[in-house]
């Protein structure tokens, strides 16, 4: 009952969505625990105050500070892990991870990952891992976001930003989910913006071409709470796909 997530692009509501699964499997009675195995950008030191620096290289988060997305994770998890295993690489630039890596001169290993996701597998009923921006995102010289999830073998939930553009990112990247031979879960749709013209219709069309359930319409929320946005997804869904 693990999970890759994954977005259309960044800043589409990944972790809001991410947590969310927490809470909704959690209310399950699951232990749960949530993976962001590549951080960029956004870092914050143990006080909340952000910092512009590397917060503590291929170590992870945990000596410095956190990431704003690992630290909802983690306050979503019920299971306690340490942050180099929730997020074993954190950069503060807010750039493509293979470029917050090469500036610093650290290469993002995907053994280390896999460390890391096998620690929090053994630990957990359900481990929720957030890929960093969309699916293709490169990582190191040779591998991206896509290389990870098939390491992992995990089913994919996607996470559509409802806003001008979506259709086309989220076909491309239901298609690219498929090439890799990988289980389109379900798919999300999240209003990040208000104001977003024929919402609904662009939902519409999305579920005729999309080969997967609808797991929630997540819509806007002025404050995103993800215990919130819990309510709005169905997860007895992926129950079906299992």
């Amino acid at each position: 009952m693990n999970y890759f997530i994954t977005g259309t692009d960044t800043g589409v509501g990944k972790t809001l969505v991410s947590c969310a699964l927490l809470h909704g499997f959690a209310g399950q009675g699951k232990r749960v625990v949530g993976m962001k195995p590549v951080a960029a950008g956004g870092s914050l030191r143990s006080n909340g105050e952000p910092t512009g620096v590397l917060l503590a290289g291929a170590a992870g988060c945990a000596d410095g500070g956190q990431h704003e997305d690992v630290r909802q994770l983690r306050a979503a998890s019920n299971v306690l892990a340490s942050g180099g295993q929730i997020n074993p690489y954190c950069f503060a630039q807010a750039v493509a991870p293979l470029l917050a890596a090469r500036f610093i001169g650290v290469r993002i290993s995907f053994a280390r990952i896999a460390e890391s996701f096998s620690e929090l597998n053994a630990q957990a009923d359900v481990v929720i891992v957030e890929g960093a921006g969309g699916f293709r995102v490169p990582l190191n010289e040779e591998q991206d976001s896509a290389d990870l999830a098939v390491l992992f073998g995990l089913p994919v939930i996607l996470v559509v930003g409802m806003r001008l553009g979506c259709l086309n990112h989220a076909l491309l990247t239901a298609e690219a989910i498929a090439a890799r031979g990988l289980t389109l879960a379900g798919w999300v749709a999240n209003v990040p913006e208000l104001g977003m013209a024929m919402l609904d219709e662009n939902i519409a069309a999305l579920r005729q071409r999309i080969p997967a359930p609808l797991l929630g319409i997540v819509p806007h929320l002025a404050r995103p709470d993800a215990r919130e946005a819990a309510s709005f997804l169905n997860l007895a869904l992926l129950d079906k796909q299992d």
